[in-house]
């Protein structure tokens, strides 16, 4: 494929990638100055304060409140403060990269519920809503999600945005991959925090882009819609989610001329819009790539296994299954507990850890074995590859390793210990270095592409991200630490792996023995 053939995703993925050579040229010093605030804040409306009902005795006369407080503070809320001279820095339930959360929560709701319809905003650091909207209609909420079954019996609904500058600050063009990895950290937990608290979550990535920033009064050059999740309400009789796909293929575009560095992030995100003038392309897409017999509570079958190669170690691991004890509490615990290490011993873990791990991230439909509901995962769970580099697995050879999703193994195909090209590979952090494993996520972009168009890359992303926060909280549980790395040296990565140049590298996730 020549480079003026490269589809906009492509295109960027390749002008936002890291080399050796170049990383000193696009690590521009920070203007402090110009530092954005990771909350968003609005002079106007009624606020709802949900800190009382975080408390048994409080919330007990009003559950469904209760319910939703819970809910929204396991997904993002503040679980811990350092003290900073000029102002504290607040860490949140779900990990961002460079402690920018760039996310925002909507919260819109219908006439029938408990909670007054109308349109909020999550105000996180007051653990608030705040009306920013009473008089709007739950139908042009379904219009713009192209009427979704999801949302013809459901009640409550949260859309999750982007707020672009707060990520582009630090990491420029590249905050795009960063930002949707983040969005997935924290759909992984809006998805366990409804099992939690007896909601359904159904993940929504097929919606008018236009239709949905006017919904909410956005800025499109500011901030942008990159999820709906809708609630169905298990308590309440008959609210079922609906067996309708979440996904949907934007148009590809080809023609999109010269971008100069710093408007191509927004140029990127403008691409991948889905218009009213893609729906019938999009869903003809539907139709091609979806067994009308599959539920949507069940991920679709995991890609075929690749990496057949008659030599090399293969390991099939054990289900080992994480069981969530106590009424979830424990899980509720884990995640608000979660931290990300700084700092590895350089110790080794067990096998059965690994595959406690690769379990809980890989195999939901596991989930009632873990104390869990059935739920929606990911956005397309078959687009999405898996290499893990071992260094110090105890019983476990070291070298990289191809994990075949659907037989739950590993089959190496790399085999020498890797810590030095990996600290060299993670920009010469010491966490890609002293880890137990370093978890790669990556997916051949040109399939991607065929199969959703342009959007295809915000899809992976949140997809890796979710990933990420499974495999984050199941090392928590297991008492690891565990590190997300979206910085990396892109090309040197697919030579490490020997994999082919398409596969595009998503995502990088350390696990270890804190120090």
């Amino acid at each position: 494929m020549g480079f003026q053939r490269l589809s906009l995703a492509q295109h960027y993925h390749e002008r936002t990638k890291y080399a050796p050579e170049t990383l000193a040229q696009q690590a521009a010093p920070l203007d402090f100055s110009r530092q954005p605030t990771p909350f968003k804040t609005y002079p106007l409306g009624h606020v709802f304060s949900l800190k009382p009902f975080l408390e048994s005795e409080q919330g007990a006369a009003h559950p469904q409140w209760q319910r939703l407080s819970r809910l929204l503070y396991c997904s993002y809320g503040i679980t811990g403060v350092v003290p900073y001279p000029d102002q504290p820095f607040y860490m949140r339930a779900a990990p961002s990269a460079g402690g920018l959360y760039p996310a925002e929560i909507y919260l819109l709701t219908r006439n029938d519920t408990a909670i007054p319809a109308g349109i909020y905003n999550y105000q996180v650091k007051d653990h608030a809503l705040v009306q920013v909207w009473q008089s709007y209609s739950w139908s042009a909420l379904q219009a713009a999600c192209l009427w979704h079954p999801a949302l013809e019996r459901t009640h409550i609904a949260l859309i999750v945005t982007a707020v672009f500058y707060r990520s582009a600050w630090r990491y420029g063009d590249r905050a795009y991959r960063r930002i949707c990895l983040d969005i997935g950290h924290l759909l992984g937990n809006v998805e366990l925090a409804a099992n939690i608290h007896d909601f359904r979550a159904h993940f929504i990535g097929g919606f008018v882009d236009a239709q949905m920033n006017e919904l909410l009064y956005l800025d499109p050059e500011q901030e942008g819609v990159l999820a709906v999740v809708a609630l169905a309400n298990l308590l309440e009789v008959g609210e079922n989610l609906s067996t309708f796909p979440s996904v949907l293929a934007s148009a590809t575009c080809y023609d999109y001329g010269a971008i100069a560095s710093g408007e191509l992030l927004k140029a990127y995100h403008r691409a991948s819009a889905l218009t009213n003038s893609d729906i019938i392309y999009s869903m003809a897409k539907v139709e091609e790539t979806t067994d009308p017999n599959l539920s949507a509570q069940e991920p679709t079958a995991p890609p075929a296994s690749k990496y057949n190669f008659p030599f090399g170690l293969r390991v099939t691991l054990s289900k080992t299954i994480i069981h969530w004890q106590d009424n979830l509490a424990a899980l509720q615990q884990t995640i608000l507990q979660r931290r990300s290490t700084r700092q590895y011993s350089g110790q080794g873990i067990e096998v059965d850890q690994l595959a406690a791990l690769l379990t809980f991230a890989y195999h939901p439909q596991d989930y009632r074995d873990q104390g869990l509901d059935e739920a929606p995962s990911f956005f397309d769970p078959t687009l999405v590859e898996t290499f893990i580099a071992v260094t110090q697995v105890r019983n476990l050879e070291e070298g990289c390793y191809y994990y075949a999703v659907a037989e739950h193994e590993l089959r190496q195909i790399r085999f020498k210990n890797f810590q030095e090209q990996l600290h060299f590979l993670c920009l010469n952090q010491d966490l890609g270095r002293d880890a137990a494993v370093v978890i790669f996520h990556t997916a051949n972009l040109e399939r991607a592409i065929a199969r959703y168009g342009e959007r295809a890359y915000r899809y992976l992303h949140m997809d890796a991200g979710h990933l990420g926060q499974r495999i984050n909280l199941a090392a928590t549980a297991l008492g690891l630490g565990v590190s997300g790395i979206g910085g990396f040296f892109d090309d040197q990565v697919n030579d490490l792996l020997g994999i082919p140049p398409e596969e595009a590298v998503l995502y990088i996730t350390t696990v270890g023995k804190a120090a």
